[in-house]
């Protein structure tokens, strides 16, 4: 009887020992925490405009699909990546629509832009980011490019470190240089560059920027830049006259 009792009892312990053995292995990896992201743009004002809207598609690309949905994204995830390293965004556009009326006493497309730039200037914003999309008859043509007026050294040099980073993230077939371009968007006497963001008039590109992976890469090396824009300013600001 004691015999029989002992054995009941050695078996339970193994089984117990066998149950606390399976759930210790099933128990979840804890998920690993992300990083903060830093806030390197924290009290930063920038403005991020989705070129073309409404009435105005922009370019189309092959498939159908006009540039002002592609712009849209990309502006959007730049919002998001902007706002995550600390800086207060001011959007021109969230949806599908343009900044003019109906039938307007002047031309529609005047009446969009002299509006984009009130919300710009009246919303004290530092910095302006046009979001747009190249086309080309040479379908070849392909890589992002970064324009900024020509009268506007602040806006060069945005241009050029949003640029580096582009061609650094994105690693693009064609390596493209700031260039200056005479866009009403980029007059408004603040650092603003347009970032032609790939051709989609390039099947291989318009693919990629069909993405909203590939697009949220794009944000964030147009982030990238704008950190890098305002890093490579504070050295200045803090270098000794005599070294400028």
């Amino acid at each position: 009887m004691k015999r029989h009792a002992y054995r009941h009892i050695l078996h339970s312990l193994c089984a117990l020992t066998l149950v606390l053995s399976v759930g210790f292995l099933a128990l979840p990896e804890e998920a690993p925490v992300a990083a903060p992201v830093e806030q390197t743009l924290a009290g930063r004002v920038v403005a991020v405009d989705a070129g073309h809207g409404g009435y105005d598609g922009g370019a189309r690309a092959p498939c159908g699909r006009w540039e002002k949905a592609y712009n849209l994204t990309v502006a959007r995830a730049l919002q998001k990546e902007l706002e995550a390293r600390g800086a207060q965004v001011v959007m021109t556009r969230e949806g599908d629509y343009a900044l003019c009326d109906k039938n307007p006493p002047i031309r529609k497309k005047r009446q969009d832009m002299e509006r984009r730039a009130a919300l710009v200037l009246g919303a004290g914003a530092e910095m302006l980011v046009s979001i747009h999309m190249n086309e080309y008859r040479d379908r070849s043509q392909s890589g992002p490019q970064v324009f900024c007026r020509a009268d506007c050294p602040a806006g060069r040099q945005l241009a050029e470190t949003v640029q580096a980073a582009m061609i650094e993230s994105l690693s693009p077939k064609k390596e493209r240089a700031a260039s200056a371009g005479d866009f009403y968007i980029l007059s408004l006497g603040i650092p603003s560059v347009l970032v032609e963001c790939g051709f989609l008039s390039n099947a291989a590109e318009e693919a990629l920027l069909r993405q909203d992976a590939y697009c949220e890469r794009v944000a964030a090396a147009i982030a990238d830049g704008i950190a890098d824009y305002y890093a490579l300013d504070a050295r200045e600001e803090a270098a000794p006259r005599e070294d400028r």
